[in-house]
């Protein structure tokens, strides 16, 4: 007996929901067998705006798991961190202070130790479930893993984690311990610990969280030992601001600076080593926590080149508190290392407060003082108790590192430069512009060659012009392009100003290491003549990572005219004063940079709303111009069939291409990026919105204009003649276009979209050919067609020559809304030629539809179509 169709679908879906539970409930797993002694399983209730964890990791280590970690002993700390991400939905239970979370804990590495899938190298991700107890601080989840050996099968890695969050929120307490622990038998891998630093204002300035207990606020009992600055040697920080000033430049590098004994780490680094290995160089701040009314911050202390995020490598990552001395204009921090966390990370903490930092913003700069922060290093050790080192030194990388109000800068070698570079003798070129003292045009990138062919990119940036600080105020910016141009035509300064400029390279370069040996490599100071664009300096480089440095450097640039129409290079030398026995010396570099002018990029705007309104009358015309010859085509439909297809087909694909081209411009964001250079976004848009409709426009009517010739054509069956010639005149233009092409291949020309472009100014040349083969008189097309029409082609080529002498050739990214060089070919002699040769087509044209076809040919030529014209008298007749 049959069953039931309806029937048979329940079976096999009741079959098939069993299967799944079945398999659902064999491999899940019992968080009440794993947790409950923990945190109690409850059942959730509604979703909960409770903020969880309330303690961001800021620093995370973790041990054990070789197996699925392969986290050996060999293994760099810097390299391996885990992140404990909660999920997005938390919920709360029906037992007070217990909720509900979903959670990620993800391993990483930078090394290739470990990998799951190729698309996730060297990641491992569980996912869990559990419950969190907001009294106790205790995290209890399950979950699992997807890993895949190395040469086996995917495995199902089941596990249980458990995490033990501080409640009261202390420096020595921030320490967040948990494990990760196998649930399979026997275990898949060992558990592995896990330990994490956290803070309670990770993303915030300030935590009612956190008690400050190593800082008192008084500088004299927390840094007792450090070496006083004169307060009039510092600068203050202004009400409010200590927070901002200490998180507004993330984590700030400095250099380090070592006594001349310090050859290795014996009594010299405060990092608690005592061996060979090599000093570290570099340190990082990074403050991830502040309390603006308490003065007090605190801080990620990490030794050694860069910050690496989240990995805490006891070796080299201190913490600690800071507070702001508002009397000594100092901020003095007690840093403490990580205990007991080589091995199990059940017992580490936080200890060993006996390191000591003080850092101060210096009130003036020199030659040879110039960075932003200056700070020391010390103990409260005695020499003979373990971990005692020597004073360390530090100052910032990078000098515009965390500028607060009032820096000043003392000129010293001023005198020097006028002696070396006299100022007196310039040539001063009579309307020659060149950037004002105080405007941003005199930063520039450079590229500085030598003998070797070695060719490294920097980065010239002024520091300060007189008493004009641009580290803190890079000019005061104009709220228009009119208004700099108002503020610097009333800011002429006669004669040679004081400048300063810190010089950069992008990378380093064995080769021209002799020069650029740091990150800050030259510090120079000078002068500058705004009636000549000449710079003359004297520059420092810092030899060693001591205080060492060598101030016998001079410095020239010369910058082109602000109102050059041509594209501006700023020439220049970088040499060494000192004789060439001397073992500093080096060889002449000469260098090339590149600037914008703030006046360029003002006539590249006006350039813009030239070109705006050219395109919008240019597509206006073509729409006019292609409607009077419709219409005349109407009043005169016999002309119909004379007007040469190839030639309509020429306009009709270049409004079609140039639809295509614009489109695909909008659908990859080229223009908006223009657009967001120019800070005129909408008005572009507008327009293109505008041209686009236009040029569609334009397109319809040369559709339909080529539909009515073609069907003219069809209709009448006696054009048989016509035919032939349109052939004819295909072959020709064809065979012509095709060696203009190969021949501009052959010239470098391999831009098929510019060729295209010629064809188009050339469109009158198939008409040109098809009445010279059928030695037509007809007048198919109307005066105002082929006569507006070659202008509207021309007129690019006229406004490139006025481009070209009134706009300078360097452009804005690129940005040509009208003439645009890969459109077609736009030089002084193509645009002469091309609008020649167009004319010429023109009155062509114009010859053959008065005096016939072949009238622009020679007498021989016409001759042969008066013969053909004469009617043939048969015998019949």
């Amino acid at each position: 007996m049959a069953m039931n169709p309806s029937l048979s679908f329940m079976f096999l879906s009741l079959c098939t929901l069993f299967s799944a539970t079945s398999v659902s409930s064999s491999t899940s797993i019992s968080y009440s067998h794993h947790c409950a002694w923990m945190v109690p399983e409850s059942t959730p209730t509604t979703p909960s705006t409770t903020t969880f964890p309330y303690l961001m990791p800021v620093l995370v280590k973790y041990t054990g798991g070789n197996r699925i970690l392969n986290n050996t002993n060999n293994s760099s700390e810097s390299e391996k961190y885990f992140k404990f991400l909660p999920g997005q939905n938390i919920f709360e239970t029906n037992t007070s202070g217990v909720y509900k979370i979903e959670a990620s804990l993800i391993f990483r590495s930078l090394g290739p130790y470990f990998h799951v899938n190729p698309t996730r190298r060297n990641s491992l991700e569980f996912t869990f479930d559990g419950f969190w107890s907001q009294y106790s601080g205790k995290l209890c989840m399950v979950g699992s893993a997807s890993w895949h050996p190395n040469g086996g099968n995917l495995i199902n890695l089941d596990a249980v984690l458990k995490l033990n969050y501080p409640m009261n929120l202390t420096i020595f307490n921030s320490l967040i311990t948990g494990k990760l622990e196998s649930l399979a038998s026997p275990n898949d891998f060992e558990p592995v610990s896990l330990l994490e630093f956290g803070s309670s204002s990770y993303y915030q300035y300030s935590s009612s969280n956190y008690q400050y207990s190593l800082v008192t606020g008084k500088f004299d009992s927390d840094c007792h030992g450090g070496i006083d600055i004169p307060k009039n040697q510092s600068l203050g920080l202004h009400h409010g601001s200590l927070c901002y000033t200490m998180n507004s430049r993330g984590n700030d590098v400095f250099n380090l600076e070592y006594l001349n004994e310090c050859s290795s780490l014996k009594n010299c680094t405060p990092l608690g080593k005592d061996d060979n290995d090599e000093l570290p160089s570099q340190m990082t701040l990074n403050a991830i926590q502040c309390s603006e009314e308490q003065h007090k911050v605190q801080y990620v202390i990490k030794f050694g080149s860069g910050y690496q995020y989240l990995a805490l490598d006891p070796n080299t990552v201190l913490v600690g508190e800071g507070s702001w001395d508002e009397k000594k204009n100092k901020l003095c921090i007690v840093a403490c290392r990580f205990l007991n966390s080589t091995d199990s990370l059940e017992n580490a903490r936080v200890g060993d407060c006996s390191i000591r930092l003080s850092l101060w913003y210096p009130a003036f700069w020199t030659i040879r003082n110039k960075a932003s922060v200056l700070g020391q290093i010390w103990t409260n050790k005695t020499v003979n108790e373990s971990g005692y080192f020597n004073r360390i030194t530090f100052r910032s990388r990078d000098i515009s590192m965390a500028v607060v109000p009032g820096l000043r800068y003392e000129y010293t070698v001023t005198e020097k430069v006028r002696k070396l570079c006299p100022f007196n003798n310039s040539v001063i070129k009579k309307g020659n512009r060149y950037p004002k003292w105080n405007s941003n045009d005199l930063a520039f990138h450079m590229l500085v060659g030598d003998s070797t062919g070695n060719h490294p990119w920097g980065y010239a940036t002024p520091s300060f012009f007189d008493d004009q600080n641009y580290m803190l105020d890079p000019f005061s910016t104009p709220t228009s392009m009119n208004d700099m141009t108002e503020v610097e035509g009333n800011s002429t300064h006669h004669g040679p100003l004081n400048i300063t400029y810190a010089i950069s390279p992008y990378q380093k370069s064995s080769a021209t290491s002799v020069i650029f040996n740091s990150t800050l490599d030259i510090s120079a100071e000078g002068l500058y003549d705004e009636e000549t664009g000449r710079v003359c300096m004297v520059g420092c480089r810092r030899l060693s990572t001591g205080e060492s440095m060598d101030c016998e450097l001079l410095l020239k640039f010369q910058f082109p005219p602000v109102n050059a129409r041509e594209e501006g290079k700023i020439m220049g030398s970088i040499e060494s004063t000192r004789e060439e026995t001397d073992p500093l010396h080096f060889k002449h570099l000469e260098m090339t940079g590149w600037v914008y002018y703030r006046e360029e990029g003002k006539r590249s705007v006006q350039r813009l709303d030239w070109e705006i309104m050219m395109v919008l009358i240019s597509n206006t015309l073509a729409c006019v111009f292609v409607g009077l010859q419709i219409f005349y085509v109407k009043r005169n439909p016999q002309v119909l069939p004379f007007a040469s297809h190839f030639m309509l087909v020429i306009l009709t694909l270049g409004h079609m291409v140039t639809l295509v081209l614009n489109f695909e411009a909008l659908f990859l964001g080229n223009r908006k990026r223009n657009n967001v250079w120019l800070g005129s976004q909408g008005w572009l848009e507008v327009n293109e919105v505008i041209v686009r409709a236009v040029t569609m426009v334009a397109f319809l009517l040369q559709l339909r204009l080529l539909q009515l010739a073609f069907s003219a054509r069809l209709g009448d069956e006696n054009r048989k003649g016509i035919w032939v010639a349109e052939k004819k005149a295909l072959f020709v233009s064809t065979t012509l276009y095709v060696s203009g092409l190969l021949l501009a291949l052959f010239l470098n020309r391999r831009n098929l979209i510019s060729y295209g472009g010629l064809i188009l100014d050339g469109f009158l040349l198939p008409q040109i050919l098809l009445n010279i083969f059928h030695s037509s008189k007809e007048n198919a097309l109307s005066h105002p067609f082929y006569i507006g029409t070659t202008c509207v082609r021309l007129l690019p080529h006229v406004y490139d020559l006025y481009r070209a002498h009134n706009f300078a050739r360097v452009h804005l990214d690129g940005a040509y809304l009208f003439a645009n060089p890969n459109m077609d070919f736009y030089s002084l002699i193509w645009d002469v030629v091309i609008s020649c040769g167009g004319v010429l087509f023109a009155v062509f044209i114009y010859l053959q539809q008065r005096f016939g076809g072949r009238c622009i040919l020679g007498r021989k030529f016409r001759e042969v179509e008066m013969y053909e014209r004469v009617p043939v008298i048969t015998s019949e007749r």
